[in-house]
């Protein structure tokens, strides 16, 4: 593998003070009225990347009531704290580095930001984990210049950009705090140390061959449209799938030698299962491996395949009613330990499906026309119930150690709504769902009467409920594009001391030793 050289460019003082303009703080929520007791707050730090190049940060910060209070009071304040003019042109991916596993450092690490847009660009960003100190000083009488400077935090500074793409940047990921992994319509996937910023391999792509122009094709005359759409790392960090623009079918990588293992072809069987029919790509928009390492997903424009470790699928997964699909996340249960495959989609919802076999319709008949039994939706959260219309673009879920086994799911719209649900564990209960009771999607929209003639649910949708209560909305003028978003621990963590960040060289010294 050849090594590729890097370019690090650092703003001037003047340009850095320019771009980082400051917003003043949206109006806090009335507290409550009612003698709810109320303990200390937590607050959550959320990032969002835009078409508009923003890049805007937002502190949400929660009061820590009981699971009643939370879902009858809507008290989530928001609160701008940076506002950059971070690309020169749409943002499309972001990402930052996972917590460090050492304990005794949690407290005091930073966390690197990194931002990829359309204009071959990868910018970071130093971002404290903590509130600054003079957050919860604020008040209300305060001038709108010293509410600005409580709300910045010193510890947030800005590294530089990364420029070894020559094209769009499409996906971005941390698989740990030592490496930086970036993947670019170039079809390059380049692999960078944080210590120093220098690439350290960069895995190449066949481009792909002209074979067929699908319809709605925008690519210019003699060529075809090339690139990474996404990528997911192995749990074990020694393999890698990925998909890309034009190509029907899965890559998989070796990330210890940095070379193809294999490719699997997606058939037309396939593709007709997850609605994708002869005009479109056919190519995969996302993949994903669940938190075992031992099943992996990708996800097409509007359904997805669950396929086992060795590439055979399982089984389809369809929205219901259909829609496209946008974000792809796995969620484990904390207390059941329980795993469910969750997805955004186009009309503003939330589905979550559990992958077991008795969560999927029976096997498929041999004079039917589909070829994979169907994961049917297991719960909901939004929609048009809770008056959320328009698509969800990205979301975050977020563990929320209250002692009720909740989460926090963060979602942002292109409308530029940013929205805060609380989830609770008891909602998903354990309900046993017979496979005969799932139907196909063919049939999933179809209603069952009796002989009567009264209109019953359509097949399979017996086993999906509404979940999750919304506690906070937060509208911007942003075409929000992705997200990011992690819990922020209190000043009184690293106030006083010059904590321990990212710079230091003992937390980036290449791939973790058990993973090599």
């Amino acid at each position: 593998m050849g090594t590729q050289k890097r370019k690090v460019t650092d703003p001037e003082p003047s340009q850095r003070e320019a771009q980082r303009r400051r917003l003043s703080p949206a109006k806090a929520q009335p507290t409550p009225s009612d003698g709810t007791k109320r303990s200390a707050s937590k607050s959550v730090q959320i990032i969002t990347g835009s078409y508009d190049r923003v890049l805007r940060g937002v502190i949400a910060t929660i009061p820590d009531w009981s699971a009643e209070g939370c879902i009858q009071l809507e008290q989530v304040s928001f609160n701008d704290n940076f506002l950059l003019d971070a690309h020169t042109s749409a943002i499309r991916c972001l990402a930052i580095t996972p917590p460090s596993r050492s304990k005794e450092v949690l407290d005091e690490q930073k966390i690197i930001l990194a931002s990829g847009g359309t204009d071959e660009k990868i910018n970071l960003y130093h971002l404290s984990n903590s509130l600054p100190p003079s957050f919860h000083s604020k008040t209300s009488s305060s001038s709108d210049l010293d509410s600005k400077l409580k709300l910045e935090n010193p510890k947030n500074k800005e590294l530089g950009a990364l420029l070894h793409h020559s094209s769009n940047v499409n996906v971005l990921c941390f698989p740990t705090r030592r490496t930086l992994l970036s993947g670019a319509e170039d079809n390059t996937i380049a692999i960078s140390r944080t210590s120093d910023w220098t690439v350290l391999s960069t895995i190449k792509a066949p481009i792909p061959r002209a074979v067929g122009r699908p319809s709605g094709d925008t690519a210019p005359p003699g060529e075809m449209p090339a690139g990474i759409n996404d990528f997911a790392v192995h749990p074990s960090l020694k393999t890698m799938i990925s998909v890309g623009k034009g190509e029907k079918c899965m890559r998989l990588w070796n990330l210890v030698t940095g070379k193809k293992a294999g490719v699997l072809n997606f058939d037309r069987d396939l593709l007709r299962s997850v609605d994708e029919s002869k005009f479109s790509s056919g190519e995969g928009r996302k993949a994903i491996w669940n938190g075992e390492g031992n099943e992996f997903i990708i996800g097409f424009d509007r359904g997805a395949v669950l396929f086992s470790m060795d590439c055979k699928p399982k089984g389809r997964i369809i929205a219901s009613p259909a829609s496209k699909l946008h974000q792809m996340r796995y969620l484990t249960l904390p207390e059941s330990r329980k795993e469910f495959f969750v997805t955004s989609t186009e009309d503003g919802r939330v589905l979550f499906y559990c992958l077991e076999d008795d969560y999927r319709s029976a096997e498929v008949p041999d004079d039917s026309t589909e070829t994979l039994p169907t994961y049917r939706v297991f719960r909901e959260l939004g929609g048009k119930k809770t008056d959320q219309k328009g698509r969800i673009k990205d979301f975050e879920i977020l563990p929320w150690s209250d002692g009720s086994n909740s989460f926090l799911i963060v979602t942002v719209s292109s409308d530029g709504s940013i929205r805060v649900w609380r989830l609770a564990e008891d909602e998903f209960g354990d309900a046993h769902i017979p496979n005969d009771s799932l139907s196909n999607g063919s049939q999933a929209s179809k209603q069952t009467r009796t002989a009567a003639g009264t209109p019953k649910q359509p097949i399979g949708e017996s086993v999906k409920r509404q979940v999750g209560r919304s506690i906070g909305q937060y509208t911007t003028q942003d075409r929000i594009t992705c997200l990011k978003a992690y819990v922020l621990l209190e000043p009184a963590h690293w106030a006083g001391s010059d904590a321990k960040g990212i710079d230091s060289a003992s937390e980036f010294e290449g791939l973790d030793s058990d993973s090599e």
